[in-house]
């Protein structure tokens, strides 16, 4: 049987790659990429030791905003968080 999240590989993390697990990641970075058909310019958060990054969210960025107590992407830098899977619209 053929796994359906195969059919859609991503340069990006997705829900589907933490399979049900919740690690605790350490921000090694924010980077601007282009993303997506339109090639817009989003925040990627990269995590030390890992290759993919998450890209970013408006909910998302105010959660760690909140968790690390500054907007400003720099000061996010060896901040741990816990990735984990939701349902969003």
């Amino acid at each position: 049987m053929a796994n359906i999240n195969d059919a859609f590989p991503s340069n990006y993390l997705k829900a589907s790659d933490l399979a049900g697990s919740q690690p605790v990641v350490t921000i090694d970075r924010v980077g601007f990429e282009p993303v997506g058909q339109k090639r817009e310019m989003k925040p990627i958060l990269y995590f030390v030791g890992k290759d993919k990054g998450v890209v970013l969210n408006k909910t998302n960025s105010k959660n760690i905003t909140n968790l690390v107590g500054s907007p400003e992407t720099d000061d996010w830098v060896g901040f741990k968080i816990k990735l984990y899977t939701a349902n969003v619209e």
